[in-house]
């Protein structure tokens, strides 16, 4: 392929060298450069790729993508600067994949919570409607029934690119996609069609990296501002933020809701362990997935499903198919009749969902046991807010680790501690040791009572001084009261 055919719509500032140059692959990692590839050099957060634009020259990179030219230049090489190498990087990378995105409907779902499950489920209920569908989600991707690992919510051009790609191979008609802020702001989605796109709700997290919630709050909007005039946007107008994302939009505008009137409106008659039994639009559906956070979910997937085109009727019945996503309110309860439930809350307002859910729940007879952490190296404001939240809503909270990173879990626990009221004060411990942590609870544990495991759900690794560790909070609960019941 030629460089002048994968430059389309990239913004280009200055070219030294010639465009008409054969290119066979496109790299941003210095290390994975061969001969006749093309290096876009990208400003990270912990190394800048025009710190190894000679490298990839002298691996035989035969073209540079950078915003600054290099001090020395090789004729044999051609250098195009650009404004944003991540944008240039997201257009190069679609063209050279053919524009994927164009050649099946690319539905987007962004929101601090419910990402997962409803691009999850999306693709669960349309391929039990017998469609070939794919999948790109924090859980793991999905090309038709193939499945390959996940290693970021939203990933990278190159990686987004190849795996619509493969879709389309495959002969996918779908592709659902979560679609993270850090993706959104890195320009990762830039160069994608969207068919539609989704907005969950929006609360406290990643403030590590956004710096307020206005920036975070605006670069979910963007997402939105970004859809073209034949795409459609499904908004959750029950989060004050939701008529905010569809203020400036071209596409069809469409809500849905709980509490307000909305294009999508659902209530919950009733809410068991067991299930869900909801009223969609006049019409009752029974559910087997539980709680009020996932009564919006399920009303943001009958949304999408009607609106590319599933008959009411249909879209009922699927829904009442589905079944729960991995590491999202999976229980077990063993023969002592203690259930164990582990969930991916990782921020204050999944946290304090799950809790309402399992208190609107139980009878208030047995305890609620709830062990929590929060990550290390990620926004610390979070951290006292969920332990309040931890103790206020539960029997007994335990706070432990979670994936501590760099960080010391200690001072991770003590910055969790310093949220706790007085009135909660004797309602908690602190155990560092998630393992024990998870079998102190199942001690503590009688017949009926619920222990919740939070923040780390499908992960089946604890991240320690950067090396992961197994560690799968399910299994781990699961094998501990085994052991008890013997």
């Amino acid at each position: 392929m030629l460089l002048k055919e994968i430059l389309y719509k990239v913004a280009i500032e200055a070219v030294h060298g010639s465009t008409d140059v054969e290119v066979n692959a496109i790299h941003f990692d210095s290390r994975k450069v061969a001969s006749n590839d093309v290096f876009v050099a990208i400003r990270g957060s912990v190394s800048n790729g025009h710190d190894f634009i000679e490298k990839a020259v002298s691996l035989g990179a035969s073209v540079i993508i950078c915003d600054t030219f290099p001090n020395q230049v090789s004729e044999q090489v051609t250098y195009v600067k650009v404004k944003d190498t991540n944008e240039a990087l997201a257009h190069l990378a679609a063209n050279f994949y053919d524009n994927p995105s164009h050649k099946l409907q690319l539905v987007g779902i962004t929101g601090t919570n419910g990402k997962t499950t409803i691009a999850s489920l999306l693709y669960q209920l349309f391929q039990k409607a017998g469609y070939k569908v794919g999948l790109l989600s924090t859980v793991k991707i999905m090309v038709d029934t193939i499945e390959y690992k996940a290693t970021h919510t939203t990933p990278d051009s190159l990686t987004i690119n190849y795996y619509l790609n493969e879709m389309i191979e495959a002969g996918c008609d779908y592709c659902f996609m979560e679609v993270s802020s850090h993706g959104i702001h890195q320009k990762r989605t830039e160069g994608l069609e969207f068919t539609g796109g989704v907005f969950t709700n929006l609360s406290h997290d990643h403030l590590d990296y956004h710096p307020t919630f206005a920036e975070y709050r605006d670069v979910k909007k963007s997402f939105f501002d970004g859809l073209p005039k034949n795409a459609f946007a499904i908004s959750n107008i029950d989060d004050k933020n939701g008529t905010v994302m569809l203020q400036n939009t071209k596409a069809k505008k469409l809500t849905y809701a709980l509490k307000t009137y909305a294009d999508y409106k659902a209530v919950i008659i009733e809410n068991q362990l067991s299930g869900l039994l909801l009223k969609v639009n006049e019409q009752e559906v029974w559910v087997r997935l539980i709680g009020t956070f996932n009564a919006y979910n399920l009303l943001a997937i009958y949304a999408v499903a009607i609106e590319l085109g599933i008959e009411k009727l249909d879209a009922l019945r699927l829904l009442s198919e589905l079944e729960s996503v991995s590491g999202r309110f999976q229980f077990i309860v063993s023969k002592k009749k203690i259930t164990a439930i582990v969930d991916y809350a990782h921020t204050p307002d999944a946290l304090e969902n799950v809790l309402s859910t399992i208190n609107d729940i139980r009878t208030k007879n047995e305890q609620l046991i709830t062990i929590v952490g929060c990550g290390g190296d990620r926004d610390k404001t979070k951290r006292p807010i969920m332990a309040n939240i931890a103790t206020e809503m539960s029997t007994k909270a335990i706070l432990t680790s979670d994936n501590p990173r760099t960080e010391d879990p200690e001072t991770i626990i003590a910055e969790m501690e310093a949220g706790i009221t007085a009135v909660n004060f004797k309602k908690y411990i602190a155990i560092t040791d998630r393992k024990q942590a998870i079998k102190t609870a199942c001690q503590l544990a009688q017949p009926n009572d619920i222990i919740l495991i939070a923040g780390k759900g499908h992960e089946t690794y604890q991240e320690i001084n950067g090396v992961r560790h197994d560690f799968d909070d399910m299994e781990i609960v699961k094998e501990i009261l085994e052991q008890l019941n013997k």
